[in-house]
C-alpha cells in the first residue's frame, strides 16, 4: 500500500510538472530564427529602414521607434505634461493642454493614422486620438511636435478615432459610449439612456496644405458603442466603415447586458452623400462649447479658441447616409483591405471572422435586401452583404492589417497568436504565438492602398517572462515578425512606452527627407526674442522679464537657435 502510494504520488509530481510546463508556449525562448540578429542589427551610426510611430496608451503621448532595431527615437509630448521639455509647463505650450473643462494634464493616447494621398502615406502629419477627454491631435512630421489639438463635443470615449479618408480630406471621430448631447439641458436620468443617449461621428475637414482642421458636421446615431473604423478605398473611397457594439442599449453590467445578442453591427457611412445633404442645408445648428488649440512654429507658442456651434445631421432623416450590416459578435476591429473591396469585422466573442464584400453591399442597398431597421437605419441582410468568414481563426480576434499580397493578418488576443489568411478563399495559412495577449498589430502601410509589407508588428498587452523582472509592474512591449516569405518569422521583442495600442510605420525616407533640422533665428516671430547675446537683457516692471538667449543659456553663440523669454514673479 505504501509503495502504491509513493508511485501514485510521483506519477501525480510528473503530470502537474507537465501540465506546468505546457502552459508557456512551446519554444517561446526559441522561436527566433538563427538570423534574426543579422536582420535587425543596425550598426552604430546607421539608420533604421522604417519609422513607427506607436500609441503611448496611458502616457498620452506618442513613442517613435526606428525599425528593424526597435531603437525608440522620441516620445512626442501631446496630450499629457512633459517635464522633459517643459510641454504644458510653459506659458508658450500650457494652451495646447486646454479643454472646455480647463487645462486637463493627462490623456489615453489610442490610436493614430498617418496623412494619405490617393490612399498612400505622404509623410506630413499623423493625427492621434484622445480617449478620456475626448479630443484629436495633429502633429507635423516635419518637427514632430504636436501642431493642433482640437476637443471633440457630443462624445464620450473617442476610441474610433481618429481615422481618415484616402486623400485626407477628413479625419474621423466616432464616441465609444452614447451620451446626451451638449446642448441638452440639465441632467438627464442614466434610466433613460434608450430616449436621450445618442451617439455621434464627427467628420473633421482638413486644410489641404496647413493640415489645420474644423469640424464640418457630425452625425447623429442611436444610443450604442461605435469602437473602431477606418475608411474606404477605391471604389469604396467615398464610405466610412464603423464597428458597432451593445446594440442592445444597456447602461448597467456593460460586460453582460452588452453581449446578450449573436450579433452586433457594422455601420457604413456615406459621406459623400453626407456632404450633398450639409450643401441643401439638412443639417441642424447645435450651441456647443469646446477648445481648438494650435501651435504656431513662427512664434513658437500656442493660443486656445472656444468654439461655440456644430452642424449636426440626423441619420434616421437622411436616406441613403447610413446603413448597418450584421456583424458577430461585440465587433471590436473594422479593417478595409488595400482593393476597398474587402471590409473585415472582428468579433471579439466570436469564433470566426466575417468579411464582408463591398461589391454586395452596393448590390444589398439597390435591391433593398433589407432585413428591417434598427431606429430608423436600414439594415442590410448578413448573407447579402457577406463574402464569407474565416473558420476557427483563434480565440478573441480583435483587428486585422494587410500584406498587399491578398493576404490579411489577424492578432488573436485570448489564444495570444497572429493568424494569416487568404482573402481570396478565406483559408488559415499560417499562425504564430506572441507573448502575451496581442491587441493591436501594424503592418507597414497596411492599412493603405499600397502596404509596404516586410514587416508585422504585434503590440501585446503582457509581457510576464520576456524581460528582466522589474517588480510587480511590467511593460507592455512589441514584437517584430519577417512576413516576406511565406512563413511568420519572429525577429525581435522591444518594450514600449504606456500601453500601446494602434501604430503606423513607413520608409524612413518618406519622412526624414522633409526633417526641420534647425529653427532659424531671423525667422523667429515670438515678442520676446532675443536677436543674439547683445539683445539679452532684465526688465524690471513690477515683474521681472528676463530676455536671453538660447545660445548663450547652451554657454555659445548659436544664432540658428531660437532665444527665449523668462517671465519671473518676484
Amino acid at each position: 500500500m505504501k509503495n502504491f502510494k509513493s508511485n501514485a504520488f510521483a506519477i501525480a509530481s510528473l503530470c502537474l510538472v507537465l501540465f506546468l510546463s505546457s502552459c508557456k508556449p512551446k519554444n517561446a525562448a526559441t522561436a527566433v530564427g538563427g538570423d534574426a540578429a543579422e536582420k535587425t542589427y543596425v550598426p552604430p551610426g546607421k539608420y533604421d529602414e522604417l519609422y513607427n510611430f506607436v500609441s503611448g496608451g496611458f502616457s498620452g503621448q506618442v513613442s517613435v521607434y526606428g525599425l528593424p532595431s526597435g531603437r525608440l527615437l522620441r516620445v512626442i509630448p501631446v496630450f499629457s505634461i512633459n517635464p522633459e521639455s517643459g510641454y504644458g509647463y510653459s506659458e508658450e505650450t500650457k494652451p495646447m493642454l486646454n479643454t472646455s473643462h480647463g487645462t486637463i494634464p493627462w490623456d489615453d493616447q489610442h490610436h493614430l493614422d498617418l496623412s494619405q494621398t490617393n490612399g498612400e502615406i505622404d509623410g506630413r502629419w499623423i493625427f492621434a486620438n484622445a480617449n478620456n477627454t475626448p479630443r484629436i491631435a495633429r502633429i507635423d512630421l516635419k518637427t514632430f511636435r504636436t501642431a493642433e489639438i482640437i476637443e471633440i463635443p457630443n462624445s464620450a470615449g473617442n476610441h474610433s478615432s481618429p481615422f481618415i479618408t484616402e486623400n485626407t480630406e477628413y479625419v474621423v471621430a466616432g464616441t465609444r459610449f452614447s451620451v446626451p448631447m451638449d446642448n441638452s439641458s440639465g441632467d438627464v436620468s442614466i434610466g433613460s439612456y434608450k430616449q436621450n443617449f445618442k451617439g455621434t461621428l464627427s467628420f473633421l475637414s482638413v486644410d489641404p496644405t496647413e493640415g489645420t482642421m474644423k469640424i464640418a458636421f457630425q452625425i447623429l446615431l442611436p444610443g450604442m458603442n461605435f469602437d473602431l473604423s477606418h475608411g474606404g478605398k477605391g471604389p469604396s473611397h467615398d464610405w466610412f466603415f464603423f464597428s458597432c457594439y451593445n446594440s442592445e442599449q444597456a447602461n448597467t453590467l456593460l460586460e453582460v447586458n452588452a453581449s446578450q445578442r449573436d450579433k452586433d453591427f457594422i455601420l457604413a457611412v456615406n459621406w459623400k452623400k453626407a456632404e450633398e445633404y450639409l450643401k441643401q442645408g439638412k443639417g441642424q445648428k447645435q450651441q456647443v462649447k469646446y477648445a481648438h488649440n494650435k501651435y504656431d512654429e513662427k512664434t513658437h507658442s500656442s493660443t486656445s479658441v472656444t468654439e461655440t456651434e456644430i452642424t449636426m445631421l440626423d441619420a434616421k432623416d437622411l436616406p441613403g447616409m447610413v446603413y448597418m450590416i450584421p456583424c458577430p459578435k461585440s465587433p471590436h476591429g473594422c479593417d478595409v483591405d488595400p482593393t476597398g473591396e474587402y471590409i473585415v469585422g472582428s468579433g471579439k466573442l466570436a469564433a470566426l471572422i466575417p468579411v464582408f464584400s463591398f461589391t454586395k453591399i452596393q448590390q444589398a442597398i439597390a435591391n433593398k435586401t433589407f432585413d428591417g431597421d434598427y431606429s430608423g437605419i436600414p439594415v442590410i441582410k448578413y448573407e447579402a452583404a457577406l463574402h464569407g468568414e474565416v473558420k476557427k481563426p483563434g480565440l478573441g480576434p480583435l483587428h486585422t492589417e494587410f500584406d498587399g499580397k491578398g493576404n490579411g493578418y489577424t492578432t488573436c488576443f485570448v489564444s495570444s497568436e497572429i493568424v494569416k489568411w487568404s482573402l481570396k478563399d478565406l483559408k488559415v495559412l499560417d499562425r504564430q504565438p506572441s507573448y502575451y495577449s496581442p491587441g493591436h498589430l501594424c503592418i507597414p502601410g497596411g492599412d493603405t492602398r499600397k502596404p509596404y509589407g516586410k514587416y508585422l508588428i504585434s503590440y501585446n498587452k503582457i509581457t510576464k517572462d520576456r524581460y528582466l523582472p522589474t517588480g510587480p509592474e511590467l511593460a507592455q512591449s512589441a514584437q517584430l515578425f519577417d512576413i516576406s516569405g511565406d512563413k511568420m518569422k519572429l525577429l525581435l521583442d522591444y518594450p514600449t512606452i504606456g500601453e500601446p495600442h494602434y501604430a503606423q510605420a513607413v520608409p524612413a525616407e518618406i519622412i526624414s527627407k522633409n526633417s526641420l533640422k534647425i529653427f532659424k533665428i531671423d525667422e523667429n516671430k515670438n515678442p520676446g526674442v532675443s536677436m543674439g547675446e547683445k539683445e539679452s537683457k532684465v526688465v524690471r516692471e513690477g515683474k521681472v522679464f528676463l530676455y536671453l538667449h538660447q545660445g548663450y543659456i547652451n554657454g555659445r553663440e548659436n544664432n540658428n537657435l531660437a532665444a527665449c523669454q523668462v517671465l519671473l514673479n518676484l
